[in-house]
């Protein structure tokens, strides 16, 4: 059966993430079919990119059958509402305005 994981790396006390498609039977950090993005849990969110997932290629391991581990699922839902705030316009605030006479 096909997964969508977190492969780990990083050393010890900093880690690093790979999301993965691989195999359940293969180990954690065992060999994988496709990495298709990263998270980053100790980046400075300001100047880093934290989650870096690649939408396209998860869709397609998804539509073959590859079940999401929920740590996962929950990154993919993370980055979609980053992705959101930042293509969203600021609301309008004309209506706190005092209208001049």
């Amino acid at each position: 059966m096909l997964v969508i994981r977190l492969s780990r790396h990083g050393r010890k006390g900093k880690p690093f993430y790979h999301v993965v498609a691989a195999d359940s039977k293969n180990p954690r950090n065992g060999s994988f079919k496709e990495k298709i993005g990263y998270y980053n849990p100790i980046a400075n969110r300001v100047a880093e990119k934290v989650i870096s997932i690649d939408m396209d290629r998860f869709n397609y391991w998804v539509s073959v059958g590859a079940q999401v581990r929920e740590r996962v699922e929950n990154l993919v839902k993370t980055q979609a509402k980053m992705n959101q705030a930042k293509t969203s316009p600021e609301p309008n605030n004309k209506s706190s305005e005092k209208k001049k006479a």
